[in-house]
C-alpha cells in the first residue's frame, strides 16, 4: 500500500494567503497545501482501507473516536485539531500500538513554527511530512526516538510551565495528575485556579491529592504529571512543623523524593517553580524553604532526561 500526501494543511494551507500572523510569515507561500491523501491512485475521505496484510486509518474530525480495532493499524493519520486527546483514545482501543506509523495533517498557523510543531508531535509519538511525501506501508516505519521518563520543567509564577507539562502528556492513554496544593476549599479564588487547570485535562485524566510523592512515584502504573513541588515542600513544612526549625524530616523526605524519581518506572512530569532569580526572602523561613526547593530542583534535576526552563510560555531546554 503506497500512501502519498500531497497535501498537508489545513483547508486554507499553511502560511495562509493574505495572512499576516507571525506563523504565516515564518514560512514560505505555498509550503503545505490543504490536506489531500491518496492511496494506490485514490483519494482518501476517511475511515480504515485495508490492502493485503497492511491496515490504513484515516481519522479526520473525530471519525474514529469509537474505533473498535481488532488489531492496531499500520499507519494512522490525524488531523492536528484534537490529535492528542484523538490518538490517547485510539490508544486505549488498541488502534495504535508500539509500531504504528502516525502522520499528522490537517496543519495550520495555529502552531507557531514548523519546529514547534515538530516538537509536540515527538511527545506524543507522532509526525508530520512534507507535501508530497510517499508512505510506503511495505517498508518499516521510521523508529520513533524515545521519550524521556523524567521530566522536570521549571519555571515562574504564570509562565506556562503547567500548560506546557500538560501538552508533554496529552496523548497518553491514562494519565494521573498529582496535586500537592490545597484543594481550594474556603478560599474561591484559589477553587477557580484549581477548576481552571482542571478544565484543560482530557476528561480520561485521573487526579490524585497527596504529599506523599516517593510512595506515589513508586507504586505508579500510568504516567504522571506531579503539579508542583513548590506547594509540595511548603505542605512539607507545614506537615512537619519546620518553619520555625527542626528541618531535618522535610530533607528525609526530599531524600526519600529523590530516590523515587531515579526508580521510576513510569513517565513522570514534575512541575516546579525556580527559586535561584529572584529577591532574597526577607523572613529565616522564607530563606529556608527557597533554600530547600532549590537544591531539590537541582538535585532532581541531575536525575532527569529532560529538564526545561519555561518563560513567558516559550520553553528553553536544559542540558
Amino acid at each position: 500500500m503506497r500512501v502519498r500526501f500531497e497535501g498537508t494543511a489545513g483547508a486554507a494551507g499553511w502560511p495562509e494567503a493574505g495572512c499576516p500572523c507571525a506563523s504565516c510569515a515564518r514560512l514560505p507561500e505555498g509550503a503545505r497545501a490543504p490536506a489531500r491523501i491518496v492511496v494506490d491512485g485514490r483519494p482518501l475521505t476517511g475511515g480504515p482501507v485495508v490492502s493485503g496484510t497492511r491496515r490504513l486509518l484515516y481519522a479526520p474530525d473525530g471519525a474514529a473516536d469509537g474505533f473498535a480495532p481488532v488489531e492496531a493499524f499500520d499507519l494512522v493519520v490525524l488531523r492536528l485539531d484534537g490529535a492528542p486527546e484523538r490518538l490517547a483514545g485510539l490508544r486505549r482501543r488498541g488502534a495504535v500500538g508500539e509500531s504504528t506509523d502516525v502522520v499528522v495533517v490537517g496543519i495550520d498557523h495555529r502552531v507557531p513554527s514548523e519546529e514547534e510543531l515538530a516538537r509536540r508531535l515527538g511527545f506524543w509519538g507522532a509526525r508530520t511530512v512534507p507535501d508530497g511525501t510517499v508512505v510506503d506501508l511495505d517498508r518499516p516505519a521510521p523508529r520513533r526516538p524515545p521519550v524521556p521518563r523524567r521530566t522536570l520543567l521549571l519555571g515562574g509564577s504564570r509562565s506556562g510551565k503547567s500548560a506546557e507539562a500538560e501538552l508533554r502528556l496529552a496523548a497518553e492513554p491514562a494519565v494521573t495528575y498529582v496535586a500537592t496544593g490545597p484543594s481550594g476549599a474556603g478560599d474561591g479564588e484559589w477553587a477557580a485556579r484549581v477548576r481552571a487547570h482542571r478544565e484543560r485535562w482530557p476528561p480520561h485524566w485521573e487526579t490524585l491529592e497527596s504529599t506523599d510523592l516517593a510512595s506515589v512515584i513508586a507504586h505508579a502504573r500510568t504516567p504522571l504529571l506531579i503539579d508542583g513541588l513548590g506547594t509540595w515542600v511548603a505542605a512539607v513544612f507545614d506537615e512537619l512543623g519546620a518553619w520555625e526549625g527542626g528541618r531535618e524530616g522535610v530533607h528525609a523526605r526530599c531524600d526519600d523524593l529523590v530516590a523515587a524519581w531515579r526508580r521510576a518506572r513510569v513517565r513522570v512530569v514534575a512541575v516546579s517553580d525556580e527559586v535561584g532569580m529572584g529577591v532574597v526572602p526577607a523572613t529565616a523561613s522564607g530563606r529556608a524553604f527557597r533554600d530547600v526547593l532549590g537544591r531539590l530542583n537541582a538535585r532532581l534535576a541531575a536525575e532527569s532526561e529532560s529538564v526545561a526552563l519555561v518563560v513567558a510560555g516559550r520553553v528553553l531546554p536544559l542540558p
